[in-house]
């Protein structure tokens, strides 16, 4: 089944971003689809409150529906971010896109979806916040903070990027890239709001426990 149109009324207030954020990005890839499902379950449970549909095989029809079906395996409270896909985020029951730091214009993403949604735009540099930011992006997802094996060879930041970019840009800040338990405090000690992790929760063993954890590390690095 296809899904209904996302309702758009025109004088709904923006949303605020979860704090802290814990945000899972999804990767079938790792775990395959319906293990995948499964997963997101248990780490909403655990504490996940925004999840980032991300397979960019898909094409949009397929990736519509896998929307739709994630959206009932999350609960009413955890955030729906959809990667890139302005269409699929407009027909499907997302709270908003993720934009590449190359992608649409902000502008563009918010006249198609509404002035209530939240767009994230992902930044590598101070001077890329900087202008996420007058651009009018909502939240900003920052890396690579750690070497992640779902990104091999990129090169990483560390958590002073997140300190140079909260230092001079208002926007909430989101660290990514092979965060887990063991330094998710660092990120958020730099001045994020939260953090994305992709393969530390989906390859879990305990899902529900890892994100507990990461969240509770969070909230005592606050």
């Amino acid at each position: 089944m296809s899904p209904s149109p996302r309702p758009l009324p025109a004088d709904l207030p923006k949303m605020d971003l979860p704090s802290p954020c814990l945000c899972l990005v999804t990767n079938r890839q790792l775990i395959g689809c319906e293990e995948m499902l499964g997963v997101i379950k248990e780490s909403v449970r655990g504490g996940v409150n925004m999840v980032q549909l991300r397979e960019k095989d898909l094409p949009g029809q397929s990736l519509a529906d896998l929307s739709s079906r994630l959206y009932e395996v999350i609960s009413r409270e955890t955030f729906l971010i959809i990667n890139e896909r302005i269409d699929v985020a407009a027909i499907t029951e997302s709270h908003g896109v993720q934009l590449g730091e190359k992608g649409l214009s902000t502008d563009a993403a918010r006249a198609i979806l509404g002035g209530d949604v939240l767009i994230g735009r992902s930044v590598h540099s101070l001077e890329g916040a900087k202008v996420a930011e007058k651009q009018g992006a909502d939240f900003l997802l920052v890396g690579t903070i750690f070497p992640s094996s779902t990104h091999p060879g990129e090169e990483t930041a560390g958590p002073r990027l997140v300190t140079r970019i909260t230092s001079e840009c208002s926007l909430p800040t989101i660290g990514i890239g092979g965060i887990n338990e063991s330094n998710v405090a660092s990120v958020i000690e730099a001045g994020a709001q939260g953090v994305a992790v992709i393969s530390g929760i989906l390859q879990s063993s305990d899902p529900n426990l890892t994100a507990r954890n990461l969240m509770d590390n969070m909230l005592a690095a606050m």
